[in-house]
């Protein structure tokens, strides 16, 4: 690592708003992993799930914060300003599903059958799970670019809608796994297919930004992507017409929820909730093209 010349530590690191933020994540994020840890307790996927967002965030974070502090990101072979903002995105919308999903799992008013201690250990870790999502939502807010300022793609709303397409394709793909039965015609298999590639692209469009790759391509990235997103819509539009008319129709599926679908293990259940977020997907690529058409792309900040 070449010398700059300055000081040896970056003491902005911790002491600037941003920093002060990723503190706060840090402490939040230990606590409440430490709740759980210790008398609050997790169980079946739902609880492990979120105990992998607490302690994936709480070390990425703590990673992030030496690495500033010490400018050993200044050693990294990636784009550290895209880095840091898709993974504050990325811990922004992970730590609000664990926000929501503990209480919702874990938490009772009552002290029986799991006793007043290991309740009110669960709702302090509750409590602490909402600040983490607030700390991070925070940092997103800090570091989002301002309009005319030349910043990291991923900064940008273009490249944080491509983490929230991102995740609410990870949603939509464990509903289909979740007995959605997709196979059952060519159709909703053709959406599944919009689904997955859909996906595969988005990642990859936030593979090469964060790791600064972009300006090595032999074509112009910038121009790829407003391409790719505008493909992405089409798609999209597709499936957020097929999949609703082969599972809801009577023709083809059902319009009502059967009365003997079982409650947690319903197919139907399965597809309403697939269906919903492809329209969540649908608008988001939307909103993503509408402002692709503005931004300036920067691979090496």
């Amino acid at each position: 690592m070449e010398s700059t010349g300055g000081p040896y530590l970056n003491t902005a690191a911790v002491t600037a708003p941003v920093g002060i933020a990723r503190l706060l994540q840090m402490t939040f994020g230990c606590t409440t992993f430490s709740l759980v840890a210790h008398q609050g307790g997790f169980s079946a996927a739902y609880g492990t799930f979120c105990m992998f967002v607490w302690t994936f965030c709480f070390a990425i974070t703590v990673f992030i914060i030496t690495c500033e502090f010490t400018h050993l990101h200044s050693c990294l072979s990636i784009s550290w300003g895209n880095f840091t903002a898709a993974f504050a995105m990325l811990a922004t919308l992970m730590s609000v599903t664990a926000a929501v999903i503990y209480p919702l799992y874990f938490v009772q008013l009552d002290c029986y059958p799991i006793g007043c201690e290991v309740r009110d250990f669960r709702m302090a870790a509750s409590v602490f799970a909402g600040l983490l999502f607030l700390t991070y939502a925070a940092e997103v807010f800090l570091t989002r670019a301002k309009p005319g300022q030349v910043t990291s793609y991923m900064a940008t709303v273009s490249g944080l809608l491509k983490i929230v397409q991102a995740f609410v394709a990870c949603i939509i793909f464990g509903a289909l796994v979740n007995d959605s039965q997709y196979s059952r015609y060519v159709a909703t298999q053709w959406c599944v297919a919009v689904y997955s590639f859909c996906f595969v692209a988005t990642v990859v469009v936030v593979a090469f930004s964060v790791t600064g790759k972009t300006a090595l391509l032999w074509f112009p990235f910038e121009r790829s992507v407003v391409i790719y997103t505008v493909g992405a819509v089409l798609l999209y539009v597709s499936a957020a017409v097929i999949w609703p008319v082969f599972c809801f129709d009577s023709k083809y599926g059902s319009p009502r929820r059967p009365g003997l679908c079982a409650k947690g293990r319903c197919p139907w259940d399965s597809q309403l909730v697939i269906a919903i977020f492809t329209y969540v997907n649908l608008l988001l690529y939307v909103v993503d093209l509408a402002y692709s058409q503005r931004i300036r792309f920067v691979s090496h900040l």
